[in-house]
């Protein structure tokens, strides 16, 4: 099959052929239809994640089974599916208890075995990580919940757990910064969206939120705070930077909620955030690692009844080739929505 190869960090990266995935004992192989360039696969390739050399990229991803391995019960080839990007191992406590995004054992397409930047993935634990997709929802819609559009949903419900009018801050206007406008929008909240690309940012209105601001270097938390009259009640980073954070953080009034998306890679040694206001105002700080596959459904439905529209975040759907040559331009690169790949272009 044909895949996307990394021969090393933050190199020149290779489509070519490889070898096609065998299905393991309780997993399936994914014929692959759909799968979003994201910014996690950035870090991957920038060397901020343990991953074996040689590697094939991509962790969200769309698809139709093509083969599954020995005792998988709820599968069959030719069936429509999708997963998290964390393969939790389905019988640890936390997979369990239905928290299989903290399984201690967990697998990640992309990250600790080949991605899906091929013509077909190998998903492990298939009876507890597949998502079937409703004949309602797109192969490249289903594709967005994988990591970004699930990681704001579960951020916004779960985690920061937004009420109605309820102010919140989304720091940073990409594939998950958009996701959680939209979600938000949705939800009843009342959204400001930052970020330093003009397209981005008239992205983000067209969703629906009620402010924009450009970070150009001016003093983001004294706008947000000026707009919502004390600060915003979430705030969420989805870039993952010391400035981003700092920004999103600093935007809260007290006893805010923050969660922080985006990836953060250490500087010196730890990223440093504004402790000093966490503890002063009582804010509360969540991580947020994507979504298990027991949560799909009440997402899901939400999509299939239309009051979320995650194909509508789509920006252009590329080949691997093209896919090739963006990954490592992609911290850089000018992004107004998500980014899929088609594999057989």
């Amino acid at each position: 099959m044909r895949a996307i190869v990394m021969g090393q960090l933050a190199g020149p990266l290779e489509v070519r052929d490889v070898d096609e995935p065998q299905a393991p004992a309780g997993g399936a192989v994914i014929t692959v239809v759909a799968t979003g360039l994201c910014r996690s696969d950035w870090h991957a390739w920038a060397g901020h994640d343990d991953i074996a050399l040689p590697h094939v990229p991509g962790h969200e991803f769309a698809g139709v089974i093509s083969e599954v391995g020995a005792g998988v019960a709820k599968w069959s080839v030719g069936d429509r599916v999708t997963a998290p990007f964390v393969e939790g191992c389905g019988t640890c406590e936390w997979c369990l208890a239905g928290n299989a995004q903290v399984c201690p054992d967990q697998q990640q397409p992309g990250f600790t075995h080949w991605g899906s930047f091929a013509e077909r993935v190998v998903i492990h634990a298939a009876d507890t990580n597949l998502v079937a997709i409703p004949e309602g929802v797109s192969f490249e819609a289903a594709a967005s919940l994988g990591c970004r559009f699930a990681t704001a949903y579960r951020a916004l419900t779960s985690r920061a757990r937004l009420a109605a009018d309820e102010w919140v801050t989304v720091v940073g206007a990409g594939g998950v910064g958009l996701s959680a406008v939209m979600i938000a929008k949705a939800l009843g909240g009342r959204v400001i969206a930052v970020d330093r690309n003009a397209a981005a940012l008239a992205a983000a209105a067209s969703l629906g939120a009620d402010h924009v601001l450009v970070a150009d270097g001016s003093d983001v938390p004294a706008q947000v705070h000026a707009l919502t009259g004390g600060g915003s009640h979430i705030a969420l980073d989805a870039v993952g930077s010391e400035q981003t954070s700092s920004d999103a953080i600093l935007s809260l009034r007290r006893r805010g909620r923050h969660v922080q998306i985006g990836l953060l890679p250490p500087v010196e040694g730890h990223p440093r955030v504004p402790m000093s206001r966490v503890i002063a105002w009582e804010l509360d700080v969540f991580g947020s690692h994507g979504m298990a596959a027991a949560d799909y459904p009440g997402m899901l439905a939400l999509i299939d009844s239309g009051v979320l529209e995650p194909q509508s975040l789509g920006e252009r759907v590329i080949g691997l080739d093209e896919a090739a040559a963006l990954l490592p331009r992609f911290d850089t690169a000018t992004v107004a929505g998500m980014t899929m790949i088609d594999p057989t272009l």
